[in-house]
């Protein structure tokens, strides 16, 4: 039984448990625990009695005894002629202090989108069959992001709705048991552009910073917005995680936060990105300008441009993942470089990483793209045909003949690490690879060759 505690004024106040409410990341997501489980927060129910005496002690503890005993009944009663929509108007009133400005407006999103079919329905005529039907008719839901197309919403926008309405129905008519079937989400195979051609897409571009920050950091869009020279830049080596960015009400609104712990995090600058940052406006405090929808924008026109298939500008995260893996990257030193927290995406960090080994891992990382973006630049060397078995090599303004058959040596760059050295029998040379021992490596990463003179 719920005690009454004495407050300052001399009255007694006792709380008695209500009900708990789901907790919800930015994005509408639910937060998690350690263990996984959804994050929630226990509301309580005040009865107060003026009466400074043990008698009125009493009289607040069995008005809170009352209310648990009753709450069930007592709260569908008072709430049901609500109606779904007005619910969720006091549903959010009675948490503005608890959610963030983007969270509140992804409620009203869902306030002004979603269910709409029982949105103007009062709770107490709210049943098991109609709700099962209202989830039945979201889910075919045009999704408004795609314009004359017949593609629905997503399962994942789905259960963000549905998990809205059940927090306020448990709230404001537990009566209502809720069992309802969700559309399972079903894991999409995406196909990544290679980062090689991203970078080729993009380089040169008013958006090529962001992106390589997405692609190359693994920072997200509102990570990207919220960089300044003077607060994120630490040392005039380093970045950190200091602020975001995020639309409210389409604005832009600066925030101190991220929406997990795990999202401050501090990368070495590549000494690639920093010359790009070097070349931004001394004036302009803000790393980026560009807006979100802008940088968007103009990465999908840039894809198109190249014919390259689509991607949304959060899938360069998934690229970034995606390098690491290539270059094996143990899990837990990719989460802390990439901010992830949940094994949804990547295994839980349970011991502390060093700094000397990170280290050497963003020296493999770095390694990775400084070469896609030195292999970007012309040629150092070129191999012109001149007849079916003789070729021409020239470097540096030195040409030599060179015959199918004859043993050469090259220094090549390698995706993932140093200049790496290769001797063999040349075998072909076309405008873009050169062949040894039926080999082919890419000619505008051979970065200097010597052909062997035959021996007897």
């Amino acid at each position: 039984m719920p005690t009454a505690r004495k407050l300052p004024s001399g009255s007694w106040r006792c709380l008695a448990y209500s009900h708990s409410v789901s907790l919800y990341n930015d994005d509408g997501s639910p937060k998690l625990d350690s263990n996984g489980k959804p994050k929630k927060k226990r509301i309580y129910e005040s009865f107060t009695s003026d009466d400074s005496t043990r008698a009125g002690k009493n009289e607040a503890e069995q008005a809170a005894a009352e209310f648990l005993l009753n709450k069930s009944s007592a709260a569908s009663s008072r709430y049901e002629n609500l109606t779904l929509r007005e619910a969720i108007d006091k549903y959010i009133e009675s948490l503005d202090a608890l959610r963030s400005p983007t969270t509140v407006q992804g409620y009203r999103t869902i306030q002004e989108n979603g269910f709409q079919d029982i949105m103007d329905i009062p709770l107490k005529k709210l049943t098991q069959q109609k709700l099962q039907v209202a989830v039945n008719n979201e889910a075919k839901r045009p999704a408004k992001r795609y314009k004359n197309s017949d593609k629905t919403i997503s399962p994942k926008t789905l259960s963000n709705e549905y998990g809205l309405l059940t927090a306020v129905i448990n709230a404001y008519y537990p009566k209502l048991k809720l069992d309802i079937s969700l559309s399972k989400s079903d894991t999409p195979i995406k196909e990544l552009i290679p980062p090689d051609q991203i970078y080729q897409a993009v380089k040169g571009t008013e958006i090529e910073l962001p992106v390589l920050l997405a692609m190359w950091l693994s920072f997200s869009m509102s990570e990207i917005r919220g960089l300044t020279k003077s607060k994120s830049i630490l040392n005039g080596n380093y970045l950190a995680i200091q602020e975001v960015v995020v639309n409210v009400d389409r604005k832009p609104k600066r925030k101190g936060q991220a929406k997990q712990d795990t999202r401050k995090r501090i990368l070495k600058i590549p000494p690639y990105i920093k010359s790009l940052i070097d070349k931004t406006d001394p004036e302009i405090d803000e790393i980026v300008t560009l807006s979100g929808h802008a940088i968007y924008c103009r990465f999908v026109r840039l894809l198109k441009k190249n014919g390259l298939p689509a991607m949304t500008f959060h899938d360069l995260r998934h690229v970034n993942a995606s390098v690491m893996a290539l270059l094996r990257i143990p899990d837990k030193y990719a989460m802390e470089r990439g901010g992830w927290k949940t094994d949804k995406v990547m295994k839980k960090i349970y011991t502390h990483t060093f700094s000397e080994v990170r280290e050497a891992f963003d020296a493999t990382i770095d390694n990775y793209f400084e070469n896609i973006i030195q292999s970007s630049e012309e040629a150092l060397i070129t191999v012109e045909q001149k007849r079916p078995r003789d070729f021409l090599i020239s470097a540096g303004g030195v040409e030599e003949s060179i015959s199918i058959g004859d043993s050469l040596e090259i220094s090549y760059l390698t995706p993932s690490g140093p200049l790496e050295k290769y001797d063999g029998i040349f075998t072909f040379a076309d405008p873009s690879y050169l062949y040894i021992d039926n080999i082919k490596y890419r000619i505008n990463t051979i970065r200097s060759y010597k052909i062997i003179p035959f021996r007897a």
